[in-house]
């Protein structure tokens, strides 16, 4: 299905595509049917039956992981009948003197706070809605909140790093990998799965439509 295109009485009944910059006028698209850019083709709506609760329950799931990613064993390193087993947190904690400081907390916002923050806010945004219920005070702020922070929850982009680091680590010692490492990979694929979920027109139209006027 292809929005069409032109000029409207409103600015809040059109959208522009984020990739070629295309005014549309946003039509009512069915769960499982999808409004695509007729000039580049790019997905604009894709709503999906039952998203609201897959979201929260995905948010929550995450929540949980991420508690046991920073907490709990991460990665034990052995060398000559000798190891040591770090986690995130001791991670976070190692560069907390002197003028490492700034970079313990550049560490624990992107891969921790901003994650959780998030997670918190998508689930006070949607745990109402997926109930029948009118959207939560201030859900359009916590909602913009959400999307402001995703491009710096960086959580999938430390266990990328992660994986890189164990390639060349591995020459050197004997490398286990911990519980935290396996609750990290499954909050990537989590939020992969959350945000493939998320229609992000259909949300501001649910938003504006169950808000008291």
């Amino acid at each position: 299905m292809a929005y069409q295109t032109g000029m409207t009485d409103s600015l809040s009944d059109m959208i522009a595509c984020p990739k070629c910059d295309a005014l549309h006028r946003v039509p009512r698209v069915a769960p499982g049917e999808q409004a695509k850019c007729v000039r580049c083709g790019t997905v604009l709506m894709a709503p999906k039956e039952g998203a609201m609760t897959r979201i929260v329950m995905l948010s929550v799931t995450a929540l949980i992981l991420m508690v046991a990613a920073v907490f709990f064993p991460f990665l034990e390193l052995s060398v000559q009948g000798l190891g040591t087993t770090s986690s995130v947190f001791d991670a976070v904690l190692a560069f907390s003197d002197g003028l490492m400081l700034p970079l313990s907390f550049a560490v624990a916002a992107l891969i921790v706070v901003l994650p959780i923050t998030r997670f918190i806010a998508l689930i006070y945004v949607f745990a109402p809605m997926a109930l029948g219920w009118a959207p939560a005070r201030r859900a359009k702020d916590a909602y913009k909140l959400a999307e402001r922070i995703r491009p710096w929850a960086m959580a999938e982009i430390f266990i990328i790093g992660v994986a890189v680091a164990l390639v060349k680590v591995a020459g050197l010692a004997q490398v286990t990998l911990g519980p935290a490492f396996w609750a990290f990979v499954g909050l990537v694929i989590i939020t992969m799965l959350k945000d493939n979920f998320m229609c992000r027109v259909t949300v501001w139209q649910t938003l504006n439509a169950r808000s008291p006027s």
